[in-house]
């Protein structure tokens, strides 16, 4: 099974939301492969995380680059790591509203805590 906690992966702030719909999908609002988008699409999650974690364009507090790295972290099996970075989203000062790979706008806060709980449960069903 392909894990996509949120079912679509963050691809921007709601800035971009009119560039989402008309690009199909990609990392708006943000230098390409600084959130790993094209990366986590492919299902090349170990080059999304070093793609991430090597970019200093977007803050470590950023909840688009915590949420991605929490999302490859959960694929290759570092459940740990995993949600330590979605708790890093849930607790950000700020909240932004993230457009995702399937169009759907949701607040950063409700993105990591879903993905959270999601990981929770798919932990606990081992």
């Amino acid at each position: 099974m392909k894990m996509l906690l949120l079912g679509a992966l963050v691809v921007g702030t709601i800035s971009g939301a009119a560039q989402a719909k008309s690009d199909a999908a990609g990392e708006i609002s943000y230098p390409k492969g600084s959130i790993g988008y094209e990366a986590l699409m492919r299902g090349d999650n170990e080059r999304a995380v070093s793609q991430i974690m090597a970019n200093e364009q977007v803050s470590k507090h950023d909840p688009a680059k915590l949420l991605n790295l929490g999302l490859a972290f959960a694929r290759i099996g570092r459940t740990d790591q995993a949600a330590g970075y979605f708790k890093a989203a849930m607790q950000t000062r700020d909240s932004l509203d993230l457009v995702l790979a399937d169009g759907r706008v949701i607040n950063s806060k409700v993105a990591a805590r879903e993905a959270y709980d999601n990981l929770q449960m798919r932990i606990a069903t081992r």
